[in-house]
């Protein structure tokens, strides 16, 4: 009797979601709480595990399709069966060998299972493809079930290692990991590329040796590294990628704040010359830890404060019932920028939080969010953005309002600028350009005025800071 597997919730207010990968084939035996294919929904990738095992008659999604909660997946065949007939295998040699006899004969299988060892699949392939095999035999080792098993499923990478490799053409199945237990790191998916794109660049003699990493790459070069699929339009070439779902819901949110948002941006600069002398001092108490201290934990505890003393900047406007929302938490979101586009996790009641706890999470939520291992509930819930433009490069910027927030910073990187002091001499100082955007319907230029002070007080005056509550 075929069951058929769907789409669970995924997060609250989540209606469908993308299919970016399926894991697994038709004939492929899977277990419960096996991952089976990844959704991306408004701002998360997830892997979505069977809701129970058995043999995969049929698969009723393709990449790329919309799937609402709810909707069916795949088709899957004897529930538990699968299970129970592994025990039996094991059992029949231990127990007696009368019931191996009718058993042998009967499902061909059984000959295909001594055959996974398969020294003898191996020795072939040497003479045709040297340097393909060697990626084989690993995952072999770890999972002794059929190969068309391992393809699918059993590789060991997570979901945003798979959709890296997807992305730039890399056949896991072939790749050894070097990570725990053999898993696929992001480190072993670049080296193919490394060494695909150095066979390309090679003589013809070379590429003899990266033969193997060439098909994972399918020998495109360096294009590997170019988004979407070449095509050609009517003046040239082009290439041509399907708009992603975080993509579209960043373009909406975009769209909604800039036709709904009377915005307006202020400019300033802190000097942060002896906020960066106390970072200097500290940052190796904090590297013995495992962290690294940089001015981004200062930034968003000045802000969190300051949203304390101007409840304007952390509130919302309800405008269905003509309101306005005070907030009495201070939660603040985080602009990271990631392959997949702009995401804003959320650092929650970050104003109770010492430097300490706002370094070591925001290390935590940035290793998350990178890695795609990040659910809906951590974007949700900021009452104010911080977009941190300077790791990257440029000084001022007009950030867009993250409805239904009414304000957002974003920090500049920092540079030495000679600077008048009180007593009229100039001295070079070690200047953060701030642009602070807020919603004009709410905030007014006095009090945004007002809150970008308060912040940058903050940041001239580190003590300050460091004494807050």
């Amino acid at each position: 009797m075929a069951t058929e597997v769907k789409l669970p919730e995924l997060g609250d207010g989540i209606e469908s979601g993308d299919v970016l990968e399926i894991f697994v084939s038709v004939g492929d035996v899977i277990s419960e709480g096996q991952d089976i294919v990844e959704m991306e929904t408004d701002k998360a990738t997830v892997p979505v595990p069977a809701s129970v095992g058995g043999k995969v008659t049929k698969i009723l999604v393709s990449e790329g399709d919309t799937v609402p909660i709810g909707g069916s997946i795949l088709e899957v065949e004897g529930g538990g069966e699968p299970a129970a007939a592994e025990p039996e295998q094991t059992e029949q040699p231990a127990a007696a060998p009368e019931p191996v006899k009718p058993a042998a004969p009967q499902p061909a299988a059984e000959e295909p299972q001594p055959a996974p060892p398969q020294p003898e699949v191996a020795a072939p392939p040497p003479a045709a493809a040297p340097a393909s095999q060697p990626a084989a035999p690993q995952p072999v080792a770890s999972t002794p079930s059929s190969e068309s098993t391992a393809h699918s499923a059993v590789i060991p990478a997570g979901p945003a290692i798979r959709r890296f490799a997807r992305e730039v053409g890399v056949d896991l199945s072939r790749v050894v990991g070097s990570g725990e237990h053999g898993r696929i790191t992001r480190e072993d998916v670049l080296s193919v590329v490394r060494t695909v794109n150095q066979s390309n660049r090679a003589a013809p003699t070379a590429p003899a040796t990266p033969s193997a990493p060439a098909s994972p790459g399918t020998s495109q070069g360096s294009p590997d590294a170019l988004p979407g699929t070449a095509d050609v339009d009517d003046f040239g070439p082009i290439r041509v990628e399907r708009m992603s779902k975080i993509r579209k819901t960043i373009a909406k949110q975009m769209h909604a704040s800039w036709s709904s948002v009377p915005r307006v941006t202020n400019f300033d600069d802190a000097d942060i010359t002896d906020l960066e002398h106390l970072r200097q001092s500290s940052k190796e108490d904090y590297a013995a830890q495992g962290l690294k201290l940089t001015t981004m934990p200062f930034l968003i505890k000045a802000v969190a404060t300051s949203l304390r003393h101007h409840p304007t900047i952390n509130a919302i406007i309800d405008e269905q019932n003509e309101q306005v929302i005070y907030r009495d938490y201070v939660s603040v979101g985080i602009a990271v920028d990631t392959d997949r586009g702009l995401v804003v996790p959320v650092m929650k009641n970050v104003d109770t939080m010492g430097i300490p706890e706002i370094t070591r999470s925001l290390a935590e939520m940035a290793g998350k969010v990178r890695g795609g291992n990040f659910n809906v509930a951590d974007l949700r819930g900021g009452t104010f953005t911080i977009s941190n433009l300077g790791a990257i490069g440029g000084q001022y910027s007009t950030p867009i309002v993250n409805i239904p927030e009414v304000a957002i910073l974003l920090v500049g990187r920092s540079r030495k600028l000679p600077v008048v002091m009180p007593d009229d001499s100039i001295r070079p100082r070690l200047m953060m350009p701030l642009s602070l955007s807020y919603d004009h319907r709410l905030v007014d230029g006095a009090t945004a005025a007002r809150f970008l002070n308060d912040v940058i007080g903050y940041l001239e005056a580190p003590s300050r800071l460091l004494l807050a509550l």
